[in-house]
């Protein structure tokens, strides 16, 4: 009942000039009522509209009490939410950012979800013991989520195409055989394509989404264009060479045709000569 009635909010927001305070509530309670039905994508999507109503405002606003509350429900909403996998809708929010003196931790959790990788996450867990249960995180889901992105940057980051069993099964801190499992999982989640090759015990990527793209990914970026270069360069020397060898063929081809029919030319007129020499004698 409510998802419909949700289309015409923005416009009555502004037809009724409902000030940011209030927007704010309105999106706070939508969320709440959302993440009640299940419907935690919805719940994550008005929670990120409240916290955006502090975005154009002074550093004071983005650290305030509120700001800070709401950022911390955005933040636990996109890791527990088994759909959620993009952080940078949320890294770029001020609200956000001012987490990192508010509450650091949180603030290095989530650096850590949106480039890292699971032994970051290990390492993190290590460093702050008891903090994803004293918290509420549910290291299960915080776990398996931090697995399919690890395996998303190692495919983003693998030159070749072809990922092998044994360096996912490192990289994840799993055995060999639940390996294809983990792959199965990462394309379900949109965050691969690819295909599994059991008898070469590789993972062929076809297609990956980088989790952060800095200088790191544009070298990757410009090591494969090279790559892919010296591709084409290859294969048009190769359709260069069959091209030659087919004109040569044709030609001769042509200069065989030509000698065939210079010498049954020549037997004709062979033949001609003998006629008229015994027409002669008689």
């Amino acid at each position: 009942m409510l998802r419909p009635q949700l289309k015409k909010l923005d416009s009555w927001i502004e037809e009724w000039d409902i000030d940011e305070e209030e927007q704010r509530k309105i999106f706070e309670m939508i969320s709440d009522v959302a993440d009640d039905a299940g419907e935690e994508e919805q719940s994550y999507q008005y929670i990120l509209k409240a916290l955006r109503t502090f975005e154009g405002k002074d550093s004071e606003a983005a650290s305030s009490e509120a700001a800070q509350k709401i950022a911390i429900k955005a933040l636990r909403t996109a890791l527990l939410s088994p759909t959620h996998y993009d952080f940078h809708d949320l890294t770029s929010l001020s609200a956000i950012q001012a987490l990192s003196d508010s509450h650091p931790i949180y603030s290095e959790l989530l650096e850590i979800f949106a480039e890292k990788e699971l032994e970051d996450y290990n390492d993190f867990q290590d460093e702050h013991d008891g903090f994803v249960e004293k918290e509420n995180l549910d290291n299960s889901k915080l776990h398996r989520k931090m697995r399919l992105l690890t395996l998303a940057s190692l495919a983003a980051s693998t030159h070749t195409r072809e990922l092998e069993y044994k360096r996912i099964s490192k990289a994840l801190q799993v055995p060999a055989e639940d390996v294809e499992m983990w792959v199965i999982d990462v394309i379900r989640a949109g965050l691969v394509e690819g295909k599994l090759s059991q008898q070469k015990q590789v993972f062929l990527v076809h297609r990956t989404t980088y989790r952060v793209f800095g200088e790191k990914q544009w070298r990757e970026v410009a090591t494969r264009l090279d790559q892919w270069k010296e591709s084409l360069r290859g294969i048009k020397e190769v359709i260069s060479r069959e091209r030659q060898a087919a004109e040569s063929q044709k030609e001769r081809e042509i200069m065989e045709a030509d000698r065939k029919v210079q010498g049954v030319s020549g037997m004709n007129a062979g033949r001609r000569k003998d006629n008229m020499v015994e027409m002669g004698t008689d």
